[in-house]
């Protein structure tokens, strides 16, 4: 029997083994597709069907910077487990994808996928996916990545908790020295801590500011049914005010500011001060590993009984 692209691709949908393995198998079962599937259960290709419907939520974020500083790119790869996040082999997928990502044209996850894998030309990036699957054991993703290039300045990163959280920020300058760079580092690690939202209030979409101030107002009044308009007009910009240096990167409270009062703006306009330079952060990646993802809940013990047959 002629074995088709179409059949090859069905065969690969269905448990998601690479091409040349698929068409393997349709030629060794002559096109019979049930007979194919065993035939690659059997050699151990077809296990990442079994394992798709598992929630991924573990894994780890990887951040990759060209040797100039002035490209960079963070991905996000999750595992089901943080035993399988802590597993080199893991680890050494994940900086593989990392790599394939600052190589990419694309900002399409899908169309990230379809590409061939630059480590094994005969395989896209999603059968190298579905092959680690078989190897690792656990149902797995690449979730997302995001590219920052910086030509006027440079891009910096740092990767908290082993990889939970992965941040880069993209930083337009006249001068590049040790100074600046650790201010960025310094930059990078307030946006780890302290999770904003935006870089600065420049990027806060105005209806958002408006819904917040309709729920404000209507707040306000209820707290001071007797306060005339400017009042509650001041006391909503107040809070408004409050609400935007929290989710702000720039207007946030600098985390290492020994006054307890300078901003983030305001620690980098002093750094540039001292360097003589022109600074603006221009922008931030922040990736949380299963940010986002409904996480499962386990019974551990329960797990482990059904795992010993109990």
């Amino acid at each position: 029997m002629a074995i088709t692209a179409a059949m090859v691709k069905e065969l690969r949908e269905m448990t998601g083994a690479g091409m040349m393995d698929c068409k393997k198998a349709l030629g060794a079962t002559d096109g019979d597709m049930d007979k194919a599937v065993e035939f690659l259960r059997e050699k151990g290709l077809a296990t990442a069907q079994k394992k798709a419907g598992r929630i991924a939520a573990e894994g780890l974020c990887k951040v990759l910077v060209s040797d100039d500083d002035k490209k960079a790119v963070v991905v996000e790869v999750n595992a089901e487990t943080d035993f399988v996040a802590k597993n080199e082999k893991f680890q050494g997928y994940v900086a593989q994808v990392a790599e394939q990502a600052m190589d990419t044209e694309t900002a399409d996850i899908e169309a990230f996928k379809a590409e061939t894998w630059k480590f094994d030309n005969s395989m896209t990036v999603q059968e190298a996916l579905a092959a680690q699957i078989s190897v690792i054991g656990e149902n797995m993703s690449i979730r997302r990545f995001t590219k920052v290039t910086e030509e006027n300045g440079f891009v910096a990163s740092y990767t908290h908790m082993g990889g939970k959280i992965g941040v880069l920020v993209d930083v337009e300058t006249d001068v590049v020295n040790d100074d600046i760079k650790e201010m960025a580092k310094n930059v990078a690690m307030q946006a780890a801590a302290l999770k904003p939202m935006y870089t600065n209030r420049a990027e806060v979409d105005q209806s958002y500011i408006e819904h917040e101030k309709e729920i404000l107002t209507v707040q306000a009044k209820n707290e001071k049914p007797d306060a005339n308009d400017k009042i509650i007009s001041g006391m909503v910009m107040g809070r408004i005010n409050k609400e935007l240096k929290e989710i702000c990167l720039m207007d946030q409270i600098y985390v290492k500011a020994e006054d307890g009062k300078q901003s983030v703006q305001a620690y980098v306009d002093s750094v540039a001060k001292a360097n003589n330079a022109k600074i603006v952060i221009k922008g931030f990646v922040r990736f949380e590993t299963g940010e986002g993802i409904e996480k499962k809940e386990e019974d551990f013990a329960a797990e482990v009984a059904k795992q010993m047959g109990n």
